[in-house]
């Protein structure tokens, strides 16, 4: 894989759950990629970016070594490289989607009272050094089994008593007789960046993207709001929208007792929140979706 000298480039998973959310999340923040010679490097048309397209275990040591000058990786597979914390990767941010959780699992008769339960036994995972550290920290001492995958049937191939793996629907475990008792991590999509140092136009263009990654995330499920008020209601309405900060406040034409109220809601507007708002007075409610805000 080469990237031409003078361009910025960002590491992605290949294929899997996070792959196409990546480009998506490029998209809206107005990179329009297109797809290259290979199937391992994209091009961005409008910007001087190349993205790599890799395995997603790969991204964490591909931006620390400064292969890559940004990536976009699952924050379960960013804690598990070694590498990348020895080398000093920086977190940069969550991105809102990819979530799940690693958990600790097992059938559902196992016996749970707290981290200690797992002390002696045996425990599969294909996480073991996030693994290894959730019992340090909680001073078990137990064998960790280290799988590549089909973790969920150690235990009834009687390769392990428990498992440590990620959870998202917990369909999986429960089609396997399993139930999961401890959450060792939470995980979404992360982007990182390197600690080598770029060059200035760069540089300028890297801080030019995270911003917009953060205008993408910061608009999602953001909700732009507009009313009509009783002044004598405002600190009311106000208190009711969920995750505003103070709202813009204009008079209304030919009304001395009523304003227009606008405000930017960060938190979901549910159809209970505009009947409390409605109980509260206001009225010609308008409720829009945000595209993007920065």
């Amino acid at each position: 894989m080469s990237t031409a000298p003078g361009r910025l480039r960002i590491a992605i998973q290949k294929s899997g759950r996070l792959s196409e959310r990546c480009l998506d999340l490029m998209r809206e923040a107005g990179l329009r990629v297109v797809k290259g010679n290979n199937d391992l490097l994209y091009r961005v048309e409008n910007y001087p970016i190349d993205i790599l397209r890799v395995r997603d275990d790969d991204i964490p040591t591909f931006v620390a070594d400064g292969v890559a000058d940004l990536g976009i990786v699952g924050f379960n597979v960013l804690e598990e490289d070694p590498v990348a914390h020895a080398k000093g990767a920086k977190t940069v941010m969550p991105l809102g989607f990819g979530r799940c959780d690693l958990k600790i699992a097992a059938p559902e008769t196992f016996v749970w009272s707290g981290a200690k339960s797992l002390e002696g036994l045996r425990i599969a995972t294909t996480y073991p050094n996030v693994l290894k550290r959730y019992l340090q920290t909680n001073g078990v001492n137990a064998e960790i089994v280290e799988m590549r995958g089909a973790v969920e049937v150690a235990p009834r191939l009687k390769m392990a008593h428990a498992i440590c793996d990620l959870v998202s629907t917990g369909a999986t475990l429960e089609a396997n007789g399993l139930k999961a008792f401890a959450t060792v991590l939470n995980s979404e999509a992360m982007l990182i960046r390197s600690p080598k140092d770029l060059e200035p136009a760069l540089q300028e263009l890297a801080e030019s993207v995270i911003a917009r990654f953060k205008g993408v995330v910061a608009s999602q499920g953001a909700k732009y709001v507009m009313m009509n008020a009783p002044k004598a209601a405002l600190d009311a309405i106000t208190a009711i929208l969920p995750g505003a900060g103070a709202p813009t406040v204009t008079p209304l034409a030919g009304r001395d007792d009523a304003v227009a109220v606008h405000a930017v809601c960060q938190e979901s507007v549910f159809w209970e929140t505009l009947e409390k708002l409605k109980a509260a007075g206001a009225s010609a409610i308008l409720v829009l979706p945000i595209e993007k805000m920065m």
